[in-house]
């Protein structure tokens, strides 16, 4: 499926090109044809962005629910998505317009967050309080976001536009400028977080029992933080924020494979980079010749989805 929904992807846009000439303009490409320039200077990198965000989103999303057993936890309940938005908004005020430096702005604000967090979580004599981090996750949000909206309304109209095309959760214009920083990211979050799968599994059984095996619940928490960090920083900073996809993709895995997170952590990223693929088609199509950003696609089309999954499941454990 994603496969075939990637050859999608190179031909579906406000200019729609025909699958032959798309299959053309990646076996014989001809620099002087528009359309094959518009493949391989667009949407190609566009559509390999749009699958390391979503997996991205998808294993951040899965191993902050087991890290915090919370099933509805994602990587905004670390703040990523709030500190992102506000070193965005702060670079943008300062006259930062270039994709790039705007992507090294998010990544450091999400990080910044994120660790702010996970400090105001902690407790001196029992490591790391859930509770107590969701509390701080959260009122943390609120601030940034205030101190966001300070900036934007109080900029120029100009400075708006540019911060509202981020925020919307937009793969438009990202292209080969923000591509490799995002892969090197992703792919090294990636092993640190699929190399936790067995972690995982012991700290599912309770604090103590994994302490009986061994495991080190506070060494567990840093090296599960700096995955989280790295897979949605890296992610909301080269696509904005996106919500749904980390919430979703995780649980969507669960139902297929279970919890052994051997197998449920490579199928939320297949499944979470299969869904933001999904909703930047369809923004694409929705309202051509303008576009509806993957962030709001994704939501809109999963939301609903989401919740009749839940009411499924709910009815098959009754």
């Amino acid at each position: 499926m994603l496969c075939l929904l990637m050859f999608c992807s190179f031909a579906v846009g406000s200019a729609s090109i025909s699958l032959p000439e798309t299959l053309r303009a990646i076996t014989d490409f001809d620099p002087s044809n528009t359309e094959h320039l518009l493949v391989h200077e667009l949407r190609i990198p566009r559509t390999f962005l749009a699958i390391l965000v979503g997996a991205g989103l998808g294993l951040a999303g899965a191993l902050m629910q087991s890290l915090t057993r919370n099933p509805l936890a994602e990587p905004g309940l670390l703040g990523v998505n709030s500190g992102a938005a506000f070193a965005v908004a702060l670079a943008i005020t300062f006259g930062v317009i270039q994709p790039a430096v705007l992507m090294l702005f998010a990544f450091a604000g999400a990080g910044a967050s994120s660790i702010a967090v996970f400090i105001l979580g902690q407790r001196s004599t029992r490591g790391n309080d859930l509770s107590r981090m969701v509390l701080a996750g959260a009122g943390l949000s609120v601030m940034l976001a205030a101190a966001t909206t300070i900036l934007i309304i109080g900029g120029t109209s100009q400075n708006q536009s540019k911060y509202a095309s981020w925020a919307t959760g937009s793969l438009q214009g990202r292209g080969y400028d923000v591509l490799p920083t995002t892969l090197v990211v992703i792919l090294v979050g990636s092993v640190l977080a699929l190399g936790m799968s067995r972690t995982l599994d012991a700290l599912a059984l309770g604090e103590d029992s994994a302490k009986a095996l061994g495991i080190n619940s506070q060494r567990a928490w840093i090296l599960g933080l700096l995955g989280i960090v790295l897979l949605s920083g890296a992610a909301t900073a080269a696509a904005g924020p996106i919500s749904f996809i980390g919430l979703a993709a995780p649980h969507a895995a669960r139902m297929l494979v279970g919890a052994g997170h051997q197998r449920l952590l490579p199928l939320s990223m297949a499944l979470g980079a299969l869904a933001l693929l999904i909703a930047d088609i369809l923004g694409r199509v929705v309202v051509i010749p303008d576009e509806v950003g993957a962030g709001a696609m994704s939501a809109l089309i999963g939301a609903p989805l989401f919740i009749l999954l839940a009411r499924r499941m709910l009815k098959a454990g009754s």
